[in-house]
């Protein structure tokens, strides 16, 4: 089989202009990026339409380093659902560079289930990311003039909480000094970087509704406490206006096309497993707007992405899925079940069934938010028939749930209409319940922390550092107690411990920090040992990136 980049090269693209006009968007509304890229004008969201559209959720059962296919599902659906006459449009999130030249290639589906052009979508795309690094290191830049020259006058922060984002996979700034040498250097002080979706800005411009929203996001940031134990904010600063400036093309949503040329928004990046993991508010609503049937994903697997999904950005944005799709392969599955990843391609009908407890995990917690779930079963070519019958008899029969075949990374569209079918006959008679949250608002943060971390991951026990007791004590002093949390750990298991697969039960939920993200209005509690900026492996993709005869190439 091709590989995806040759796939993606095969395609015939349609103007952009094309794709909008089929999909209804009317071209006073978009703005041209080149010729298959357009942002789109936040302003056209209907509300009311929002409400008549059918929005479904992918998420999946908890990762693997083998791959899970969640975009490439996702995008599969929406083409699926095309081939069934239903209007259909899938809206992600944007590929990060650090992931892309890291670990894995690029993020924009597979094989003939993409998003186009692939290329640009992977690397600098519209420049949003960018736009993010600069507007958040902006931020920085100005903070520390603004010590440098008030140092005189007696001003100063006890405690500076805001650091530096690049998108790029650097271990070597996770800490780091700044101002060494001469005075006029600045103040010598401890600060760090965070990766890019891992950015309050980012957060910001994915829960933002409006540039007025936007800016009073931006004003609230909390930059440090000072002196006298006062909050710090970019308001404080006077500079909220400089970066709203500098966020304003990017807030709008990108439209690009799937290799079928359907409508696909593509907008904002934060990743589920150090942020919350969801594409923009706005660019959900533009497709609902423009959408019948509208298919969104939630970042890793459902203890991370789905949850934050509801509890963070359907609570604030009044968003009601009719349906959660979760992915599952037998390789999983497989590697679930004690199996190593060297041999999770190798047929092994006992491990399979001890991975089920995974899934089965997962899909009691989506219920439990009232959710109506369907298992799209991701096949790979080594699966056997013998495999994929036995996960078809425990989601049917066990435990009574939709189960289908999905193969639209071989076959696009066609290789989704059973999921396709299932999804619009699920949604038509058993579409889900008004969302149950696992907490509510005016839990404290401890009880917030403890309905997830017990209900979710089915902790036991659950611990903070020195660090996590002072933040608890901030956070009630800021008065930002009632901010939805966003728990950041790896996304390798249900515990805070990347090995330990399966299910995880009875483990201990260790807390170490607390960071206010004031103005995304949200708490991100870091538990284990997850870094908010990662290091790149010992054979980065990096290697395989080239251009050839004219031609990118190793983006796959």
């Amino acid at each position: 089989m091709k590989s995806d980049i040759e796939i993606a090269r095969s395609v015939q693209l349609k103007k952009i202009k094309q794709v909008a006009d089929e999909t209804g968007i009317p071209r006073e509304g978009i703005e041209n990026y080149g010729r298959y890229i357009a942002k789109v004008d936040g302003r056209l969201i209907d509300e009311e339409r929002v409400k008549q559209s059918n929005l479904i959720l992918v998420t999946a059962i908890t990762p693997t380093k083998a791959g899970i296919g969640k975009t490439t599902v996702s995008i599969g659906l929406a083409l699926g659902l095309q081939k069934l006459g239903k209007k259909a449009i899938v809206a992600l999130r944007e590929p990060s560079l650090g992931p892309c030249f890291g670990m894995k290639g690029g993020a924009a589906g597979g094989g003939y289930a993409q998003v186009l052009p692939m290329e640009k979508i992977n690397l600098h795309f519209t420049g949003d990311f960018h736009a993010i690094t600069s507007a958040h290191n902006m931020i920085s830049a100005l903070l520390d003039n603004y010590l440098y020259q008030n140092q005189d006058n007696g001003f100063g922060l006890k405690e500076i909480l805001w650091r530096r984002v690049l998108d790029v996979n650097d271990r070597s700034l996770r800490y780091i000094v700044t101002g060494l040498g001469p005075k006029s250097n600045g103040l010598t002080q401890e600060s760090g970087f965070d990766i890019t979706p891992a950015s309050e800005i980012m957060a910001i411009l994915c829960l933002a509704k409006d540039e007025e929203d936007l800016r009073r996001r931006i004003e609230n940031i909390l930059l440090g406490i000072t002196l006298d134990n006062k909050p710090f904010t970019v308001k404080d600063l006077g500079v909220a206006g400089a970066i709203t400036v500098l966020l304003r093309d990017a807030m709008h949503p990108n439209l690009v096309q799937t290799t079928e040329g359907g409508a696909a928004f593509v907008h904002g990046g934060p990743f589920a497993n150090i942020a919350h993991g969801c594409n923009s508010v706005l660019a959900t609503k533009l497709a609902m707007t423009f959408g019948e049937y509208v298919i969104t994903e939630a970042g890793f697997g459902a203890d991370l992405g789905a949850e934050k999904f509801y509890d963070i950005k359907c609570r604030k944005a009044g968003l009601q899925p009719r349906l959660t799709v979760i992915v599952a392969t037998a390789q999983g599955l497989k590697m679930h079940g004690g199996v190593t990843q060297d041999k999770i391609k190798e047929p092994n009908t006992e491990a399979l069934e001890q991975g089920f407890c995974n899934i089965d995990k997962h899909i009691r917690n989506l219920q439990s938010f009232g959710q109506t779930v369907v298992v799209a079963f991701n096949r790979f070519a080594s699966d056997t028939d013998e495999e994929v019958a036995m996960v078809r008899h425990h989601c049917e029969e066990v435990l009574g749930v939709g189960f289908a075949i999905n193969n639209a990374f071989a076959e696009g569209g066609e290789g989704a209409t059973e999921l396709a079918r299932l999804v619009v006959e699920k949604i038509a008679n058993e579409a889900s319940a008004p969302l149950r949250f696992a907490y509510e608002d005016n839990d404290t943060v401890e009880e917030k922390i403890s309905k997830v971390a017990t209900n979710i991951y089915k902790a036991s026990l659950i611990t903070y550092s020195t660090t996590a007791r002072k933040m608890l004590k901030k956070v009630e002093q800021l008065g930002v107690a009632h901010f939805p949390i966003c728990i950041a750990k790896t996304q390798y298991s249900f515990s805070t411990d990347p090995k330990m697969y399966g299910t995880a039960d009875d483990m201990e939920f260790h807390v170490r920090d607390i960071v206010i993200n004031r103005g995304a209005e949200m708490l991100v509690v870091i538990a284990g040992d997850i870094l908010r900026m990662p290091g790149l492996p010992k054979e980065p993709q990096a290697l395989h990136i080239d251009i050839k005869d004219g031609q990118i190439d190793g983006l796959s």
